[in-house]
Protein backbone atom coordinates (compact mmCIF):
# COMPACT_ATOMS: atom_id res chain seq x y z
CA UNK A 1 0.00 0.00 0.00
CA UNK A 2 1.56 3.34 -1.05
CA UNK A 3 2.27 5.95 1.59
CA UNK A 4 -0.05 8.95 1.77
CA UNK A 5 1.23 12.31 0.53
CA UNK A 6 1.09 14.73 3.46
CA UNK A 7 2.39 17.79 1.66
CA UNK A 8 3.30 18.90 -1.84
CA UNK A 9 5.03 22.16 -2.77
CA UNK A 10 5.47 23.20 -6.38
CA UNK A 11 7.58 26.00 -7.88
CA UNK A 12 8.17 27.69 -4.51
CA UNK A 13 10.27 30.87 -4.64
CA UNK A 14 11.42 33.20 -1.88
CA UNK A 15 13.61 36.31 -1.77
CA UNK A 16 14.55 38.95 0.80
CA UNK A 17 15.10 42.20 -1.04
CA UNK A 18 17.67 41.48 -3.77
CA UNK A 19 18.78 38.25 -2.07
CA UNK A 20 17.19 35.17 -3.66
CA UNK A 21 16.96 32.20 -1.30
CA UNK A 22 15.48 29.65 -3.68
CA UNK A 23 13.62 29.69 -6.98
CA UNK A 24 11.06 27.27 -8.50
CA UNK A 25 11.66 24.73 -5.71
CA UNK A 26 9.42 21.63 -5.60
CA UNK A 27 9.19 19.26 -2.65
CA UNK A 28 6.85 16.52 -1.42
CA UNK A 29 6.63 14.75 1.95
CA UNK A 30 5.15 11.29 2.33
CA UNK A 31 3.92 9.53 5.43
CA UNK A 32 6.92 7.79 7.05
CA UNK A 33 9.52 10.14 5.58
CA UNK A 34 12.35 11.06 7.94
CA UNK A 35 13.94 13.79 5.87
CA UNK A 36 17.22 15.59 6.46
CA UNK A 37 17.18 19.00 4.76
CA UNK A 38 20.69 20.32 4.10
CA UNK A 39 22.28 23.18 2.16
CA UNK A 40 24.64 26.10 2.53
CA UNK A 41 23.88 28.88 5.01
CA UNK A 42 21.51 31.37 3.43
CA UNK A 43 20.02 28.83 1.01
CA UNK A 44 16.61 29.17 2.68
CA UNK A 45 16.27 25.95 4.72
CA UNK A 46 14.84 27.61 7.83
CA UNK A 47 12.62 29.82 5.69
CA UNK A 48 11.25 26.76 3.87
CA UNK A 49 10.39 25.17 7.21
CA UNK A 50 8.54 28.35 8.27
CA UNK A 51 6.61 28.37 4.97
CA UNK A 52 5.55 24.74 5.51
CA UNK A 53 4.62 25.54 9.14
CA UNK A 54 2.46 28.47 7.98
CA UNK A 55 4.66 31.07 9.69
CA UNK A 56 5.82 32.63 6.40
CA UNK A 57 4.64 32.74 2.80
CA UNK A 58 6.40 31.97 -0.45
CA UNK A 59 6.65 34.78 -3.01
CA UNK A 60 5.25 32.41 -5.63
CA UNK A 61 4.33 28.76 -6.09
CA UNK A 62 1.74 26.54 -4.44
CA UNK A 63 1.79 24.55 -1.21
CA UNK A 64 -0.85 21.81 -0.87
CA UNK A 65 -1.40 20.07 2.45
CA UNK A 66 -3.44 17.00 3.33
CA UNK A 67 -6.77 18.17 4.72
CA UNK A 68 -6.54 18.72 8.47
CA UNK A 69 -2.78 18.04 8.54
CA UNK A 70 -1.45 18.73 12.04
CA UNK A 71 2.09 20.14 11.95
CA UNK A 72 4.51 20.57 14.85
CA UNK A 73 7.38 23.06 14.58
CA UNK A 74 10.56 23.18 16.68
CA UNK A 75 12.48 26.46 16.04
CA UNK A 76 16.21 26.98 16.51
CA UNK A 77 15.83 28.99 19.72
CA UNK A 78 13.22 28.34 22.41
CA UNK A 79 12.19 30.74 25.19
CA UNK A 80 9.51 30.41 27.88
CA UNK A 81 7.69 32.48 30.46
CA UNK A 82 8.44 32.09 34.18
CA UNK A 83 6.27 28.97 34.57
CA UNK A 84 6.86 25.37 35.57
CA UNK A 85 7.31 22.93 32.64
CA UNK A 86 4.07 21.13 33.58
CA UNK A 87 2.09 24.38 33.27
CA UNK A 88 3.77 25.15 29.94
CA UNK A 89 2.64 21.78 28.56
CA UNK A 90 -0.87 22.02 30.03
CA UNK A 91 -1.33 25.44 28.40
CA UNK A 92 -0.32 23.92 25.06
CA UNK A 93 -3.58 21.96 25.19
CA UNK A 94 -5.86 24.90 26.00
CA UNK A 95 -7.38 24.90 22.49
CA UNK A 96 -8.28 21.21 22.79
CA UNK A 97 -11.87 21.44 24.03
CA UNK A 98 -12.61 17.73 23.50
CA UNK A 99 -10.10 16.35 25.99
CA UNK A 100 -11.02 16.53 29.72
CA UNK A 101 -8.57 18.14 32.14
CA UNK A 102 -7.71 14.87 33.93
CA UNK A 103 -6.62 13.39 30.56
CA UNK A 104 -4.57 16.51 29.79
CA UNK A 105 -2.82 16.15 33.15
CA UNK A 106 -2.03 12.53 32.33
CA UNK A 107 -0.59 13.56 28.96
CA UNK A 108 1.53 16.27 30.61
CA UNK A 109 3.06 13.75 33.04
CA UNK A 110 3.59 11.26 30.23
CA UNK A 111 5.46 13.68 27.93
CA UNK A 112 7.49 15.24 30.72
CA UNK A 113 8.66 11.71 31.58
CA UNK A 114 9.40 10.82 27.95
CA UNK A 115 11.53 13.95 27.54
CA UNK A 116 13.50 13.24 30.73
CA UNK A 117 11.96 15.79 33.13
CA UNK A 118 11.65 14.88 36.82
CA UNK A 119 9.00 17.46 37.78
CA UNK A 120 11.48 19.31 40.05
CA UNK A 121 12.92 21.65 37.41
CA UNK A 122 11.26 24.88 38.59
CA UNK A 123 10.89 27.72 36.11
CA UNK A 124 11.01 26.90 32.39
CA UNK A 125 12.58 30.32 31.78
CA UNK A 126 15.65 29.29 33.79
CA UNK A 127 16.29 25.99 32.00
CA UNK A 128 19.49 25.50 30.01
CA UNK A 129 19.33 25.77 26.22
CA UNK A 130 19.24 22.00 25.82
CA UNK A 131 16.39 21.50 28.31
CA UNK A 132 14.43 24.37 26.77
CA UNK A 133 14.70 22.55 23.46
CA UNK A 134 13.41 19.35 25.08
CA UNK A 135 10.48 21.21 26.62
CA UNK A 136 9.58 22.83 23.31
CA UNK A 137 9.73 19.40 21.66
CA UNK A 138 7.34 18.09 24.34
CA UNK A 139 5.03 21.05 23.58
CA UNK A 140 4.81 19.95 19.96
CA UNK A 141 4.61 16.19 20.57
CA UNK A 142 1.81 16.45 23.15
CA UNK A 143 -0.54 17.63 20.37
CA UNK A 144 0.18 14.47 18.28
CA UNK A 145 1.45 16.11 15.06
CA UNK A 146 1.36 14.07 11.85
CA UNK A 147 4.38 15.99 10.55
CA UNK A 148 7.14 17.36 12.77
CA UNK A 149 9.45 20.15 11.54
CA UNK A 150 12.75 20.58 13.42
CA UNK A 151 15.18 23.44 12.78
CA UNK A 152 18.71 22.58 14.02
CA UNK A 153 17.39 20.33 16.83
CA UNK A 154 20.88 19.31 18.00
CA UNK A 155 22.03 22.86 18.79
CA UNK A 156 22.56 23.36 22.56
CA UNK A 157 22.43 19.59 23.20
CA UNK A 158 25.44 17.71 24.55
CA UNK A 159 26.52 14.43 22.95
CA UNK A 160 24.35 12.33 25.25
CA UNK A 161 21.40 14.57 24.41
CA UNK A 162 21.97 14.12 20.67
CA UNK A 163 22.12 10.33 20.97
CA UNK A 164 18.95 10.47 23.07
CA UNK A 165 17.23 12.62 20.41
CA UNK A 166 18.14 10.15 17.65
CA UNK A 167 16.39 7.34 19.56
CA UNK A 168 13.45 9.54 20.57
CA UNK A 169 12.63 10.60 17.01
CA UNK A 170 12.76 7.01 15.73
CA UNK A 171 10.36 5.86 18.46
CA UNK A 172 7.96 8.81 18.75
CA UNK A 173 7.92 10.76 15.45
CA UNK A 174 7.10 8.63 12.41
CA UNK A 175 7.29 11.54 9.93
CA UNK A 176 9.55 14.56 10.17
CA UNK A 177 11.59 17.09 8.23
CA UNK A 178 14.67 18.36 10.02
CA UNK A 179 17.37 20.88 9.20
CA UNK A 180 20.77 19.84 10.50
CA UNK A 181 24.48 20.14 9.74
CA UNK A 182 25.38 17.31 12.15
CA UNK A 183 26.59 14.61 9.75
CA UNK A 184 26.46 11.72 12.26
CA UNK A 185 22.96 12.76 13.30
CA UNK A 186 21.83 12.88 9.66
CA UNK A 187 23.25 9.40 9.13
CA UNK A 188 21.43 7.90 12.13
CA UNK A 189 18.14 9.82 12.13
CA UNK A 190 17.02 10.10 8.48
CA UNK A 191 15.91 7.86 5.62
CA UNK A 192 15.83 10.57 2.95
CA UNK A 193 18.12 13.54 2.19
CA UNK A 194 17.18 16.72 0.34
CA UNK A 195 19.82 19.31 -0.48
CA UNK A 196 19.00 22.85 -1.54
CA UNK A 197 21.88 23.99 -3.73
CA UNK A 198 22.13 25.86 -7.02
CA UNK A 199 24.75 23.30 -8.06
CA UNK A 200 21.82 21.05 -8.99
CA UNK A 201 19.24 21.47 -11.78
CA UNK A 202 16.09 23.08 -10.33
CA UNK A 203 18.17 23.93 -7.23
CA UNK A 204 17.48 20.64 -5.44
CA UNK A 205 18.93 17.13 -5.13
CA UNK A 206 16.90 14.46 -3.31
CA UNK A 207 17.61 10.79 -2.65
CA UNK A 208 16.00 8.01 -0.65
CA UNK A 209 18.46 6.43 1.75
CA UNK A 210 21.10 7.37 4.29
CA UNK A 211 23.37 10.41 4.35
CA UNK A 212 26.33 8.20 3.38
CA UNK A 213 24.36 6.97 0.35
CA UNK A 214 23.51 10.58 -0.50
CA UNK A 215 27.23 11.49 -0.53
CA UNK A 216 27.97 8.62 -2.93
CA UNK A 217 25.19 9.59 -5.34
CA UNK A 218 26.03 13.29 -5.15
CA UNK A 219 29.67 12.57 -6.04
CA UNK A 220 28.51 10.50 -9.03
CA UNK A 221 26.12 13.25 -10.11
CA UNK A 222 28.74 16.02 -9.88
CA UNK A 223 31.24 13.90 -11.83
CA UNK A 224 28.60 13.33 -14.51
CA UNK A 225 27.77 17.04 -14.60
CA UNK A 226 31.44 17.90 -15.16
CA UNK A 227 31.59 15.40 -18.01
CA UNK A 228 28.42 16.94 -19.41
CA UNK A 229 30.08 20.37 -19.30
CA UNK A 230 33.12 19.09 -21.21
CA UNK A 231 30.91 17.44 -23.83
CA UNK A 232 28.75 20.55 -24.33
CA UNK A 233 31.85 22.77 -24.39
CA UNK A 234 33.38 20.68 -27.19
CA UNK A 235 30.17 20.86 -29.24
CA UNK A 236 29.82 24.58 -28.52
CA UNK A 237 33.32 25.26 -29.89
CA UNK A 238 32.35 23.55 -33.15
CA UNK A 239 29.14 25.59 -33.37
CA UNK A 240 31.02 28.84 -32.66
CA UNK A 241 33.46 28.02 -35.49
CA UNK A 242 30.47 27.40 -37.77
CA UNK A 243 28.85 30.70 -36.71
CA UNK A 244 32.00 32.65 -37.53
CA UNK A 245 32.46 30.96 -40.93
CA UNK A 246 28.78 31.23 -41.95
CA UNK A 247 27.85 34.64 -40.59
CA UNK A 248 26.52 35.82 -43.95
CA UNK A 249 24.29 32.81 -44.56
CA UNK A 250 20.70 33.60 -43.73
CA UNK A 251 18.71 30.67 -45.16
CA UNK A 252 15.93 29.11 -43.08
CA UNK A 253 18.11 26.09 -42.39
CA UNK A 254 21.09 28.11 -41.23
CA UNK A 255 18.89 30.40 -39.10
CA UNK A 256 17.55 27.36 -37.23
CA UNK A 257 21.08 26.16 -36.64
CA UNK A 258 22.07 29.61 -35.35
CA UNK A 259 19.23 29.47 -32.83
CA UNK A 260 20.29 25.97 -31.73
CA UNK A 261 23.88 27.14 -31.35
CA UNK A 262 22.83 30.00 -29.06
CA UNK A 263 20.67 27.63 -27.01
CA UNK A 264 23.66 25.32 -26.67
CA UNK A 265 25.83 28.20 -25.44
CA UNK A 266 23.16 29.16 -22.90
CA UNK A 267 23.03 25.53 -21.70
CA UNK A 268 26.83 25.54 -21.37
CA UNK A 269 26.75 28.72 -19.25
CA UNK A 270 24.09 27.18 -16.99
CA UNK A 271 26.06 23.95 -16.46
CA UNK A 272 29.31 25.88 -15.89
CA UNK A 273 27.59 28.04 -13.29
CA UNK A 274 26.24 24.96 -11.49
CA UNK A 275 29.68 23.35 -11.48
CA UNK A 276 31.25 26.33 -9.72
CA UNK A 277 31.48 25.21 -6.10
CA UNK A 278 32.48 27.80 -3.51
CA UNK A 279 33.62 27.18 0.06
CA UNK A 280 34.56 29.66 2.75
CA UNK A 281 38.28 30.50 2.82
CA UNK A 282 38.96 29.64 6.47
CA UNK A 283 42.65 29.67 7.42
CA UNK A 284 43.90 30.29 10.95
CA UNK A 285 47.33 31.93 11.14
CA UNK A 286 49.96 30.35 13.35
CA UNK A 287 52.55 32.55 15.05
CA UNK A 288 55.39 30.28 13.78
CA UNK A 289 56.98 30.00 17.24
CA UNK A 290 59.27 27.01 17.79
CA UNK A 291 58.40 26.45 21.48
CA UNK A 292 57.60 22.78 22.14
CA UNK A 293 55.61 23.39 25.33
CA UNK A 294 52.98 26.06 24.76
CA UNK A 295 51.05 25.38 27.97
CA UNK A 296 51.48 22.92 30.84
CA UNK A 297 48.57 22.22 33.22
CA UNK A 298 49.47 20.43 36.46
CA UNK A 299 47.01 19.09 39.05
CA UNK A 300 44.39 21.76 38.23
CA UNK A 301 40.96 21.80 39.85
CA UNK A 302 37.88 24.01 39.50
CA UNK A 303 34.70 24.63 41.47
CA UNK A 304 31.39 26.28 40.67
CA UNK A 305 29.21 27.43 43.58
CA UNK A 306 31.11 25.13 45.96
CA UNK A 307 30.57 22.18 43.58
CA UNK A 308 33.74 20.51 42.34
CA UNK A 309 33.73 20.33 38.53
CA UNK A 310 37.06 18.54 38.08
CA UNK A 311 40.31 17.99 39.93
CA UNK A 312 43.81 16.63 39.41
CA UNK A 313 44.01 17.39 35.66
CA UNK A 314 47.44 17.15 34.00
CA UNK A 315 48.25 17.75 30.32
CA UNK A 316 50.71 19.53 28.04
CA UNK A 317 49.76 21.49 24.93
CA UNK A 318 52.42 21.37 22.20
CA UNK A 319 52.23 22.37 18.52
CA UNK A 320 50.01 19.81 16.83
CA UNK A 321 48.14 18.80 20.00
CA UNK A 322 44.38 18.86 19.40
CA UNK A 323 42.35 17.99 22.51
CA UNK A 324 38.60 17.36 22.48
CA UNK A 325 36.89 18.12 25.79
CA UNK A 326 34.22 15.51 26.50
CA UNK A 327 31.44 15.35 29.07
CA UNK A 328 27.80 16.35 29.65
CA UNK A 329 26.57 19.92 29.98
CA UNK A 330 27.68 21.35 33.34
CA UNK A 331 30.76 19.12 33.62
CA UNK A 332 33.14 22.09 33.38
CA UNK A 333 34.23 22.05 29.73
CA UNK A 334 33.68 25.80 29.18
CA UNK A 335 35.17 26.55 32.62
CA UNK A 336 38.36 24.69 31.66
CA UNK A 337 38.54 26.62 28.38
CA UNK A 338 38.24 29.93 30.27
CA UNK A 339 40.98 28.84 32.66
CA UNK A 340 43.26 28.11 29.68
CA UNK A 341 42.33 31.52 28.24
CA UNK A 342 43.32 33.11 31.58
CA UNK A 343 39.78 34.42 32.11
CA UNK A 344 39.28 32.31 35.27
CA UNK A 345 41.70 31.18 37.98
CA UNK A 346 42.12 27.58 39.09
CA UNK A 347 40.99 26.51 42.56
CA UNK A 348 44.13 24.40 42.84
CA UNK A 349 47.16 23.53 40.69
CA UNK A 350 49.25 25.52 38.22
CA UNK A 351 49.08 26.67 34.59
CA UNK A 352 52.45 27.46 33.01
CA UNK A 353 52.26 29.36 29.71
CA UNK A 354 55.03 29.99 27.20
CA UNK A 355 56.31 33.57 27.04
CA UNK A 356 54.07 35.86 24.98
CA UNK A 357 51.67 32.99 24.25
CA UNK A 358 49.11 34.12 21.65
CA UNK A 359 45.68 32.69 22.46
CA UNK A 360 42.55 33.04 20.31
CA UNK A 361 39.30 32.16 22.09
CA UNK A 362 36.03 31.46 20.28
CA UNK A 363 33.21 31.81 22.83
CA UNK A 364 29.88 30.09 22.07
CA UNK A 365 28.15 32.94 23.94
CA UNK A 366 30.06 35.56 21.95
CA UNK A 367 28.65 39.07 22.07
CA UNK A 368 26.03 39.47 19.40
CA UNK A 369 26.54 42.23 16.88
CA UNK A 370 23.69 44.77 16.57
CA UNK A 371 20.95 43.69 14.16
CA UNK A 372 21.11 47.07 12.44
CA UNK A 373 24.87 46.87 11.75
CA UNK A 374 25.74 46.36 8.10
CA UNK A 375 27.66 43.38 6.82
CA UNK A 376 30.40 45.81 5.72
CA UNK A 377 30.93 47.16 9.25
CA UNK A 378 30.75 43.67 10.76
CA UNK A 379 33.44 42.23 8.45
CA UNK A 380 35.69 45.30 8.34
CA UNK A 381 34.99 47.50 11.39
CA UNK A 382 38.08 49.74 10.93
CA UNK A 383 37.58 50.82 7.31
CA UNK A 384 37.67 49.45 3.77
CA UNK A 385 40.65 47.15 4.48
CA UNK A 386 41.51 44.38 6.93
CA UNK A 387 45.02 43.04 7.54
CA UNK A 388 45.27 39.28 7.05
CA UNK A 389 48.61 37.52 7.46
CA UNK A 390 50.40 40.88 7.19
CA UNK A 391 48.66 41.83 3.92
CA UNK A 392 45.87 44.42 3.49
CA UNK A 393 42.73 42.93 1.96
CA UNK A 394 39.86 45.08 0.62
CA UNK A 395 36.47 44.41 2.21
CA UNK A 396 35.08 43.28 -1.19
CA UNK A 397 37.66 40.48 -1.39
CA UNK A 398 37.34 39.68 2.31
CA UNK A 399 33.56 39.21 2.07
CA UNK A 400 33.93 36.91 -0.97
CA UNK A 401 36.31 34.74 1.06
CA UNK A 402 33.40 34.03 3.41
CA UNK A 403 30.88 33.46 0.61
CA UNK A 404 29.21 36.88 0.78
CA UNK A 405 28.54 38.85 -2.38
CA UNK A 406 29.82 42.46 -2.33
CA UNK A 407 26.26 43.43 -3.33
CA UNK A 408 25.16 42.45 0.20
CA UNK A 409 27.67 44.60 2.10
CA UNK A 410 25.15 47.32 2.91
CA UNK A 411 22.45 44.89 4.14
CA UNK A 412 21.75 44.81 7.91
CA UNK A 413 22.76 41.70 9.85
CA UNK A 414 19.09 41.06 10.63
CA UNK A 415 18.72 39.64 7.10
CA UNK A 416 21.47 37.02 7.61
CA UNK A 417 21.08 33.45 8.80
CA UNK A 418 22.69 32.11 11.97
CA UNK A 419 25.34 30.32 9.92
CA UNK A 420 26.21 33.46 7.99
CA UNK A 421 26.72 35.30 11.28
CA UNK A 422 28.91 32.43 12.52
CA UNK A 423 31.11 32.92 9.44
CA UNK A 424 31.51 36.59 10.43
CA UNK A 425 32.70 35.52 13.90
CA UNK A 426 35.25 33.14 12.36
CA UNK A 427 36.41 35.94 10.03
CA UNK A 428 37.25 38.04 13.12
CA UNK A 429 39.26 35.18 14.66
CA UNK A 430 41.30 34.66 11.49
CA UNK A 431 42.74 38.17 11.76
CA UNK A 432 44.60 37.21 14.96
CA UNK A 433 47.82 35.12 14.76
CA UNK A 434 47.68 32.33 17.35
CA UNK A 435 49.73 29.67 19.13
CA UNK A 436 46.66 28.21 20.82
CA UNK A 437 43.07 28.07 19.56
CA UNK A 438 40.35 27.60 22.20
CA UNK A 439 37.07 26.80 20.44
CA UNK A 440 33.77 26.53 22.33
CA UNK A 441 31.09 25.08 20.02
CA UNK A 442 32.39 26.68 16.79
CA UNK A 443 30.16 24.45 14.65
CA UNK A 444 26.78 25.87 15.72
CA UNK A 445 24.81 27.02 12.65
CA UNK A 446 27.64 26.30 10.16
CA UNK A 447 26.66 24.49 6.97
CA UNK A 448 28.37 21.23 5.98
CA UNK A 449 30.76 22.68 3.33
CA UNK A 450 31.93 25.32 5.82
CA UNK A 451 32.33 22.66 8.53
CA UNK A 452 34.54 20.61 6.23
CA UNK A 453 36.64 23.69 5.39
CA UNK A 454 36.95 24.56 9.10
CA UNK A 455 38.07 20.99 9.85
CA UNK A 456 40.74 21.13 7.12
CA UNK A 457 42.01 24.46 8.49
CA UNK A 458 42.25 23.12 12.05
CA UNK A 459 44.09 20.00 10.87
CA UNK A 460 46.63 22.22 9.08
CA UNK A 461 46.93 24.73 11.96
CA UNK A 462 50.52 24.48 13.30
CA UNK A 463 49.69 25.40 16.91
CA UNK A 464 47.58 23.65 19.54
CA UNK A 465 43.79 23.36 19.63
CA UNK A 466 41.40 22.70 22.51
CA UNK A 467 37.90 22.03 21.19
CA UNK A 468 34.41 21.72 22.63
CA UNK A 469 31.83 20.48 20.13
CA UNK A 470 28.90 18.09 19.93
CA UNK A 471 29.82 17.34 16.29
CA UNK A 472 31.09 13.76 16.47
CA UNK A 473 32.34 13.85 12.90
CA UNK A 474 34.55 16.89 13.66
CA UNK A 475 35.84 15.26 16.86
CA UNK A 476 36.87 12.17 14.92
CA UNK A 477 38.59 14.18 12.18
CA UNK A 478 40.35 16.82 14.31
CA UNK A 479 41.32 15.56 17.73
CA UNK A 480 44.28 13.33 18.59
CA UNK A 481 43.56 13.35 22.33
CA UNK A 482 40.35 13.43 24.39
CA UNK A 483 39.87 14.61 27.97
CA UNK A 484 36.81 13.17 29.71
CA UNK A 485 35.02 15.32 32.31
CA UNK A 486 31.86 14.68 34.30
CA UNK A 487 33.14 12.68 37.28
CA UNK A 488 35.21 15.01 39.54
CA UNK A 489 37.06 12.06 41.04
CA UNK A 490 38.55 10.99 37.68
CA UNK A 491 39.49 12.93 34.57
CA UNK A 492 41.12 10.56 32.10
CA UNK A 493 42.82 11.11 28.75
CA UNK A 494 41.80 8.96 25.78
CA UNK A 495 43.47 8.38 22.42
CA UNK A 496 40.25 8.63 20.37
CA UNK A 497 36.50 9.13 20.57
CA UNK A 498 35.78 5.37 20.49
CA UNK A 499 37.98 4.86 23.57
CA UNK A 500 36.05 7.50 25.47
CA UNK A 501 32.75 5.87 24.47
CA UNK A 502 34.03 2.46 25.61
CA UNK A 503 35.21 3.85 28.96
CA UNK A 504 31.70 5.11 29.74
CA UNK A 505 30.11 1.70 29.12
CA UNK A 506 31.31 -0.58 31.97
CA UNK A 507 29.37 0.99 34.86
CA UNK A 508 26.33 1.77 32.74
CA UNK A 509 26.04 -1.70 31.24
CA UNK A 510 27.80 -4.19 33.57
CA UNK A 511 26.69 -2.92 36.99
CA UNK A 512 22.90 -3.19 36.43
CA UNK A 513 23.37 -6.73 35.14
CA UNK A 514 25.45 -7.72 38.19
CA UNK A 515 22.84 -6.42 40.61
CA UNK A 516 20.26 -8.73 39.08
CA UNK A 517 22.37 -11.86 39.71
CA UNK A 518 21.17 -14.22 42.43
CA UNK A 519 23.35 -15.11 45.47
CA UNK A 520 24.57 -18.52 44.13
CA UNK A 521 26.01 -16.80 41.04
CA UNK A 522 27.98 -14.16 42.97
CA UNK A 523 31.10 -16.27 43.50
CA UNK A 524 31.31 -17.00 39.79
CA UNK A 525 31.01 -13.29 38.98
CA UNK A 526 33.71 -12.43 41.53
CA UNK A 527 36.12 -14.93 39.98
CA UNK A 528 35.52 -13.50 36.50
CA UNK A 529 36.19 -9.97 37.77
CA UNK A 530 39.38 -11.08 39.57
CA UNK A 531 40.60 -12.72 36.36
CA UNK A 532 39.96 -9.54 34.37
CA UNK A 533 41.79 -7.42 36.97
CA UNK A 534 44.87 -9.69 36.85
CA UNK A 535 44.89 -9.56 33.05
CA UNK A 536 44.69 -5.74 33.04
CA UNK A 537 47.45 -5.46 35.65
CA UNK A 538 49.74 -7.57 33.44
CA UNK A 539 48.87 -5.35 30.51
CA UNK A 540 49.86 -2.25 32.53
CA UNK A 541 53.19 -3.85 33.49
CA UNK A 542 53.97 -4.57 29.83
CA UNK A 543 53.08 -1.04 28.77
CA UNK A 544 55.13 0.45 31.64
CA UNK A 545 58.20 -1.58 30.60
CA UNK A 546 57.87 -0.27 27.04
CA UNK A 547 58.16 3.29 28.37
CA UNK A 548 61.70 2.45 29.50
CA UNK A 549 62.76 1.96 25.86
CA UNK A 550 65.14 4.89 24.99
CA UNK A 551 63.67 5.09 21.47
CA UNK A 552 60.46 6.53 22.95
CA UNK A 553 62.25 9.52 24.48
CA UNK A 554 61.78 11.63 21.32
CA UNK A 555 58.50 10.03 20.21
CA UNK A 556 55.85 12.32 21.75
CA UNK A 557 52.96 10.68 19.88
CA UNK A 558 54.09 7.21 20.96
CA UNK A 559 54.46 8.27 24.58
CA UNK A 560 50.98 9.83 24.59
CA UNK A 561 49.47 6.67 23.09
CA UNK A 562 51.08 4.38 25.70
CA UNK A 563 50.20 6.69 28.60
CA UNK A 564 46.62 6.86 27.37
CA UNK A 565 46.45 3.05 27.13
CA UNK A 566 47.77 2.74 30.71
CA UNK A 567 45.20 5.28 31.94
CA UNK A 568 42.37 3.42 30.20
CA UNK A 569 43.45 0.09 31.72
CA UNK A 570 43.64 1.64 35.20
CA UNK A 571 40.14 3.08 34.71
CA UNK A 572 38.79 -0.36 33.83
CA UNK A 573 40.43 -1.84 36.95
CA UNK A 574 38.73 0.84 39.11
CA UNK A 575 35.35 -0.08 37.60
CA UNK A 576 35.96 -3.78 38.20
CA UNK A 577 36.92 -3.21 41.86
CA UNK A 578 33.67 -1.25 42.37
CA UNK A 579 31.69 -4.18 40.92
CA UNK A 580 33.66 -6.67 43.03
CA UNK A 581 32.81 -4.73 46.24
CA UNK A 582 29.10 -4.66 45.29
CA UNK A 583 29.12 -8.43 45.02
CA UNK A 584 30.68 -8.96 48.48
Amino acid sequence: MPFMILLNGESLSKSFGTKELFNELSISILEGDRIGLIGQNGSGKSTLLKIIAGLDKADSGTLSLKRGLKIGYLPQSCEFEDEEPAIVLFNSLKNDLQTPDYEKERLVKLWLSKLGFTGLEGSAAKLSGGWKKRLRLAQEMITSPELLLLDEPTNHLDLEGIVWLEKFLKQEAPTYLLVSHDRYFLQHATNRIIEIDKTHPNGLFAINGSYAHFLELKAEFLTGQLQQERSIASKARREQDWLRSNAKARTTKSTARINEAHELLDTLKDVQKRNQQHTAGINFIGSERSTRKLLVAHNISAKMNERTLFEGIDFTLSPGTRIGLMGPNGSGKTTLLKILADELTVAQGTIKRADNLKVVYFDQHRNKLPETMTLRDALSPTGDFVTFNGTPVHVNGWCKRFLFSPDLLDLPLSTLSGGERARIAIAHLMLQPADLLLLDEPTNDLDIPTLETLEASLIDFPGAVVLITHDRCMLDRICNLFLGLGDPSRTDLYANYAQWEAAKAPLAEIAPQVKKQKAPQVNKEQKQIESKILKLEEEIKTLTRSLEDPSFAQDTAGLNEICTAIGLAETKIEHLYILWEELC
